[in-house]
């Protein structure tokens, strides 16, 4: 007579706050510097507020601030931000069967779709919830809308310098890409890009960001994934 299995112990349930909290660190001191910024510029505060709910691009954001003030037309800030944001497309394709089906979830996910929130979408484990998905992203950008309002409300009422918080940004992607070299299967990915970087920054210094995305690209189409026989012993 055979043994029965023993059941897998059940998965430990996601918190989805703890998951968003250390890109709070990052967002509401960032989404401070926007707003502050914004309305040193000349704009009303609540309109800093709807850019951050309406538009939620980040750095794209940051760009739009001398842009506006230069008084540069609409089409051009969106050819701009189109420009900036076109790494989403590929983290979008990364995403396609995580995505839930649900069309409301799934347009907002898309919408809401930063680097940093792709980083925590992606070490999910399968099957996670379209809740929590959604909770996460909704989380993520409520940290930037309220670091934008704080920022904002400050800036106009008061003349002080915010000069320093943007290091926030490095230190959130450092602590991101360690999170992900914790979860990944291989360091391969992390070295790829590693190198992207430093040939582009050799050969194009001044458009090194853009090129080493290319290069990663270009190394994910042709990276062969090893069977599984390759690994086992």
């Amino acid at each position: 007579m055979s043994a029965t299995p023993a059941p897998s112990p059940p998965s430990r349930p996601i918190s989805v706050l703890s998951l968003s909290v250390p890109v709070a660190m990052g967002y509401v001191p960032l989404g401070m510097v926007f707003g502050f910024l914004f309305v040193q510029a000349g704009a009303p505060w609540w309109l800093a507020l709807l850019a951050s709910v309406f538009v939620f691009a980040g750095a794209a954001q940051f760009m739009m601030v001398p842009m506006l003030a230069a008084g540069l037309p609409v089409a051009s800030i969106a050819l701009a931000t189109l420009v900036v944001n076109l790494r989403h497309v590929f983290y979008g394709l990364s995403l396609l069967d995580k995505l839930p089906v649900k069309p409301w979830a799934r347009w907002y996910l898309v919408f809401a779709l930063t680097d940093e929130t792709y980083s925590v979408l992606t070490t999910l484990p399968p099957g996670t919830r379209t809740r929590q998905m959604v909770t996460v992203a909704l989380l993520n950008q409520g940290w930037w809308v309220l670091g934008t309002l704080l920022g904002a409300v400050i800036g106009a009422q008061a003349q002080i310098s915010l000069v320093g918080l943007d290091f926030a940004l490095a230190a959130l992607f450092a602590v991101l890409a360690v999170e992900q070299w914790r979860h990944a299967d291989s360091a391969a990915p992390l070295w790829v890009a590693v190198v992207s970087y430093a040939v582009a920054w050799a050969l194009l210094p001044q458009h090194a960001l853009l090129s080493a995305i290319g290069l990663s690209v270009l190394a994910g189409l042709f990276w062969r994934k090893p069977a599984a026989s390759e690994v086992t012993p």
